[in-house]
């Protein structure tokens, strides 16, 4: 009796530890430039912060792990975009581990407009598919013009739920992977053709679901 027991708790902890055992993992990047040409830096985004019209940005994804990463844009108009995947059908094609994925895609840089207001991205990373909001997303692809606005609010709102419904049972870890730090001077070459962000990426882990929502103040 006494051994059955035993094994009994020993096969209740086994489960216990392989479902602690983070299954979100990625590495994400998020950077701007700040100055220009032989004076420019590499800034890593890692909180709300304040960006000025003309100032460029640039983000990196790189799963470690099978998981299922969002990243969605509200401007600051309230238009949603959906900046990774780069389309819902790329979670059943090019969609890896170990595989640098920048957004935007190649070399390109994002660079403010001069619309000032508030830009906000939020970063969703789940073990399963957030399928009530790709839904949402598709609603809104197919709406019209005085459709988005409504079908936009959804779509925050849905960004919250999931975030709740998580928040309880979640626990995560962010570990910088950088060599030197965050932030570095370019070298005049490096200014010229853009750095890589991924030298400053966050090495990410959680159970089930990992969000962080930044919020740009465009002046």
């Amino acid at each position: 009796m006494f051994r059955s027991l035993a094994l009994a708790v020993i096969a209740t902890c086994a489960l216990a530890m392989t479902q602690d055992k983070p299954n979100v993992r990625l590495e994400w990047a998020f950077g701007t430039l700040s100055g220009s040409g032989a004076d420019a830096k590499l800034v890593a985004i890692t909180r709300d912060t304040t960006l000025s019209s003309g100032d460029e940005i640039k983000m990196m994804v790189k799963l470690n792990h099978e998981c299922f990463v969002y990243v969605i844009h509200e401007g600051s108009e309230g238009e949603i975009s959906l900046r990774f995947p780069y389309d819902l059908r790329q979670f059943a094609a090019d969609y890896k581990t170990g595989k640098n994925y920048y957004v935007p895609k190649g070399r390109a840089w994002f660079k403010l407009d001069t619309i000032a207001g508030r830009e906000t991205f939020y970063l969703l990373a789940s073990a399963e598919r957030l399928l009530d909001l790709e839904a949402l997303l598709g609603k809104y692809t197919d709406a019209g013009s005085s459709g988005k606005p409504s079908v936009g609010k959804e779509i925050i709102a849905e960004i919250r739920n999931v975030r709740k419904h998580y928040k309880t049972f979640t626990t995560f870890a962010e570990r910088p992977i950088s060599i030197g730090g965050n932030v570095r001077s370019l070298t005049k070459d490096e200014a010229a053709r853009r750095p890589d962000v991924a030298q400053i990426a966050t090495e990410i882990s959680a159970n089930n679901f990992y969000g962080k929502t930044f919020t740009i103040d465009h002046k």
